[in-house]
């Protein structure tokens, strides 16, 4: 009677998936605490409300940072309040839980993963690298005896990995990804403009008219913050080309940990992987003309995976209706 969970554990966001039901759950893995009596107040949409908007003694942040637990506690109630939101609170069956780490990730902070989610109720937890599950999830028969590059970019991490015969054969992780963005956005626009914006302002500038490279016919917006000198709130007009150079040294170090993956790569493999391109997944790789940066830069074709956001989630479903057939290859237990 056991039930099955796979838990996308991203920075940004965490996605719930059901075997048989599919994506259950996408909220921001935020929770706000109330600092005089250290008690969690709300998770997840609530919380990420209340982001930059807080009296003094509350806080809102997110308790994983570039992909692993930076504040153990909260996680697991994180992870309890989500296992028991998606199976109700009168479920008496523990789940089975399989969690999504980065390729990177040490024992320790896998380790950390598994006993969070033990804790918070699950019955058996499995961790599996984030290039896998997106592989997975994207439609790549990762199985079979030929070379497959994921770029999966998400709000901490950029997972790059050569896939082959069901385990990765090359793989490197980097804590430059969707968050660090949006910090030289922010940056950016307070140096250049004298303007203080927030976190989810900076946000919508990337969404709405970030690009990768920079484009002839611009998106413009315009963004309110305080000004830095007067105090005051302000508004300016910002371009897409003024964002393609705020994200530019980030996009570099991208494209610079791909390009180090492919340098490991065997011959064999990387003759794969110019026939079958890059296949890119994670919300953040949906920055508008990213493919069309990675093909300038690496000279190997690259294509956004369709439903690039969801395919980690996805991962996870598929490799929990098929335990058996990649717990061997893939997955570590505690």
């Amino acid at each position: 009677m056991a039930k099955k969970l796979g838990i996308d554990l991203g920075t940004t966001n965490i996605l719930v998936f059901v075997p048989g039901k599919g994506i259950v759950l996408n909220e921001p893995s935020v929770v706000a605490v109330s600092e005089s009596d250290n008690k969690i107040l709300a998770i997840g949409t609530e919380a990420k409300v209340m982001i930059g908007r807080t009296p003094g003694d509350i806080i809102a942040y997110r308790p994983m940072k570039d992909g692993v637990i930076a504040d153990y506690r909260v996680t697991e109630a994180m992870l309890r309040y989500y296992i028991d939101k998606t199976l109700g609170k009168w479920n008496i069956f523990k789940p089975d839980v399989l969690i999504s780490v980065p390729a990177g990730v040490t024992s320790t902070e896998r380790r950390a993963v598994i006993e969070a989610a033990m804790k918070a109720g699950a019955r058996n937890a499995y961790v599996v690298k984030e290039p896998i599950l997106a592989a997975i999830g994207a439609g790549i028969p990762i199985q079979e005896a030929a070379g497959h590059m994921i770029v999966d970019i998400g709000g901490g991490t950029t997972d790059v990995a050569v896939i082959s015969l069901g385990g990765i054969v090359a793989s490197t992780s980097v804590k430059v990804a969707g968050n660090k963005m949006d910090v030289a956005i922010i940056d950016y626009i307070k140096k250049n403009f004298n303007l203080i914006i927030g976190d989810k302002m900076a946000e919508d500038v990337k969404i709405k008219i970030g690009s990768a490279t920079l484009m002839d016919e611009e998106l413009t917006m315009n963004v309110k913050g305080r000004d830095f000198i007067l105090g005051l709130p302000r508004t300016i007009e910002l371009k897409t080309n003024e964002v393609v150079k705020a994200i530019s040294k980030e996009l570099r170090e991208m494209i610079k940990a791909v390009k180090e993956v492919l340098q490991e790569t065997p011959p064999e493999l990387a003759s794969d992987i110019i026939d079958r391109g890059i296949i890119m997944t994670g919300g953040s790789s949906q920055l508008r003309n990213f493919p069309e940066l990675m093909f300038r830069r690496t000279g190997v074709k690259a294509v956004l995976a369709k439903d690039a956001y969801f395919c980690v989630a996805k991962g996870t479903g598929v490799a929990l209706e098929h335990l058996d057939t990649y717990k061997k290859s893939v997955i570590s237990k505690r």
